[in-house]
């Protein structure tokens, strides 16, 4: 067997309509398609590809399972995403990481799910 690439990220959610906010609004990613499951949720999409499935209609898990820290999305225009976090209140964390040729944002989502973005260290770096 080889591993050819990741599928995809699942997390919980407390509020399935916030964290759709989120992960749309904020983040850019587009709902789809999603197989008629017994518990509500979402599958969110970039392309034709859904990389995110939204878990709703649980309790929140008193002790997480694993040791999955954070998730990394590729993307594109930093100055864009820095505006709208600011603009939503949401606090980020910013480093450029000049070996990697990468900045590195990090932000979470509304249930403390740990998201990094990373953009092409050529863009400019964002004004206040």
């Amino acid at each position: 067997m080889t591993i050819q690439g990741m599928n995809h990220f699942t997390v919980l959610s407390s509020d399935l309509e916030k964290s759709k906010a989120f992960y749309i609004n904020i983040l850019g990613l587009t709902e789809g398609y999603r197989p008629p499951l017994e518990s509500p949720g979402a599958w969110l999409y970039t392309g034709d590809q859904a990389i995110l499935h939204i878990m709703a209609g649980r309790p929140m898990p008193q002790n997480a399972p694993g040791v999955i820290d954070h998730m990394a999305f590729s993307a594109s225009g930093l100055q864009s995403v820095v505006d709208t976090l600011k603009q939503h209140g949401i606090k980020f964390t910013l480093h450029r990481m000049k070996d990697l040729d990468i900045w590195q944002l990090f932000c979470h989502d509304p249930d403390g799910a740990k998201v990094e973005l990373d953009f092409a260290a050529h863009e400019p770096e964002p004004k206040e």
